[in-house]
């Protein structure tokens, strides 16, 4: 097996998760807050699917899905451009809002098919690569890629947690 096999097996973990995790969410369950500064699900996956396409886009010398396919207009949340959710105060938190699982879903079913191209074409030696000179030691292709799907890996934990407490609490 290829690093470039486990990388994309990895990302396709993280989308199976996320749809299991908005899966038959209405509105009100996917914008609820479990604590007065806790983060939604609808928070937990735009801000693990915005920095996937950020980092892999950057990485990869690609355009972000968020804006060259429209996704920034499609859920309308009213951010920045180039917002992550990176550093957000709980008001900021509570701005971000969708109707409808769908938005989430199909953002992130787009941003997981450009990383799969992306990742497609990898060889051993691109995850050597330079891709972030502001660190010391630099950071390599390989060494981001690790990183975003650790971190998509912990919030989609966190959504799958605030799904389950919003659940218990209106039981």
């Amino acid at each position: 097996m290829h690093a470039k096999d486990i990388l994309i097996d990895g990302f396709g973990r993280v989308r199976e998760e996320v749809h299991a995790v908005v899966e038959g969410l209405g509105p009100e369950a996917l914008n609820a807050r479990p604590g007065p500064d806790a983060n939604s699900v609808t928070w937990l996956v735009w801000h693990l699917t915005r920095v996937q396409d950020d980092h892999i886009a950057d990485a990869f010398g690609l355009d972000q899905v968020w804006l060259s396919q429209d996704w920034e207009k499609r859920l309308g949340l009213g951010l920045p451009r180039a917002d992550t959710g990176y550093g957000h105060t709980s008001a900021e938190v509570a701005e971000v809002r969708v109707g409808s699982g769908d938005l989430l879903t199909g953002y992130h079913d787009a941003v997981h098919e450009r990383t799969v191209r992306a990742l497609r074409g990898l060889t051993a030696k691109d995850l050597e690569r330079i891709v972030d000179e502001r660190w010391d030691p630099p950071v390599t292709l390989g060494v981001r890629l690790i990183s975003v799907l650790s971190d998509d890996l912990q919030h989609v934990g966190q959504a799958a947690y605030a799904r389950g407490l919003v659940q218990s609490a209106e039981a």
